[in-house]
C-alpha cells in the first residue's frame, strides 16, 4: 500500500514539475517577443495562414466530376453482358471477350463511361483467357476495393469516375510493376491511338467523343 502510495505521489510531482517548466517557457517566450506581440497572437497569425494557403490548394486543384446514373439509365445504355458484369459486378467466361486476344494499338477506356484505364502498351498474354494489363494509365482513374465473393479474399478493380466493375488485380505480373490487371472485355471499349482524346478524365471528354457500347457485343 506505501509502495502504491509512494509512486502516485511521485508521479504528482512530475506532472507538477512539467506544467511549472511549461508556464517558464511560454513566460520566457513572450519576454522575448517585439513590443505589443505575444506568442499567443503569432500562434494565430500561423494558423490562419496555413488555412489561407489550404483552402488556395483546395480551390487550385484539379476537380474530377462523378458520374453517377440510375439503374434504369444504364440498363438503356449498355448491352445486358456489359450491364451484368459494369454494374452487377459479373464475370464474363474466359476466352469469350472481345477483346481477350486483341492486339490493336490504343488505349482502352471505360464501357460506361468513356474514361481512359488502360494502354495497349501494358497489355500482355497472361495465359487465362480474360485481357490482361501490368499497368494502368493513371493511378486515379481506377480505384480499388477488397472483394471476399466466394469464399476468398481478392482485390476488386473499379473505374473511379462511374465505379464500373473492371475485373481484379492480382500480384503476379511481369515487371516492372510486378501486377496482373484481369479485367472483363465486356467492361471496355477500345479506341484507336490516333481516335483517343487527349484527356484521361472522363468528365473532360464530351458525349460525342466517348466511346459508345456496340450493340452487337
Amino acid at each position: 500500500m506505501q509502495l502504491v502510495t509512494s509512486g502516485r505521489l511521485t508521479l504528482f510531482a512530475l506532472l507538477l514539475l512539467a506544467a511549472t517548466v511549461g508556464v517558464y517557457n511560454l513566460n520566457e517566450a513572450d519576454e522575448v517577443a517585439e513590443p505589443g506581440e505575444s506568442r499567443a497572437t503569432d500562434v494565430d497569425e500561423r494558423l490562419a495562414l496555413t488555412v489561407e494557403t489550404a483552402a488556395a490548394d483546395l480551390t487550385s486543384a484539379p476537380k474530377r466530376r462523378r458520374i453517377m446514373k440510375s439503374d434504369q439509365e444504364w440498363r438503356e445504355q449498355l448491352t445486358p453482358e456489359q450491364y451484368y458484369v459494369t454494374r452487377q459486378k459479373g464475370t464474363e467466361r474466359a476466352g469469350t471477350g472481345e477483346y481477350a486476344y486483341h492486339k490493336g494499338d490504343g488505349v482502352y477506356a471505360c464501357v460506361c463511361c468513356g474514361q481512359s484505364l488502360f494502354d495497349s502498351q501494358t497489355k500482355y498474354e497472361s495465359g487465362t483467357g480474360w485481357p490482361s494489363f501490368y499497368d494502368v494509365v493513371a493511378g486515379e482513374n481506377v480505384a480499388e476495393k477488397s472483394d471476399r465473393s466466394f469464399w476468398m479474399t481478392r482485390t476488386e478493380v473499379l473505374c473511379s469516375a462511374c465505379d464500373a466493375h473492371l475485373g481484379h488485380v492480382f500480384p503476379d505480373g511481369p515487371q516492372p510493376t510486378g501486377l496482373r490487371y484481369c479485367i472483363n472485355s465486356a467492361a471496355l471499349k477500345f479506341v484507336d491511338r490516333e481516335a483517343a482524346p487527349a484527356s484521361d478524365n472522363a468528365a473532360d471528354v464530351p458525349s460525342e467523343e466517348r466511346p459508345t457500347p456496340d450493340a452487337s457485343e
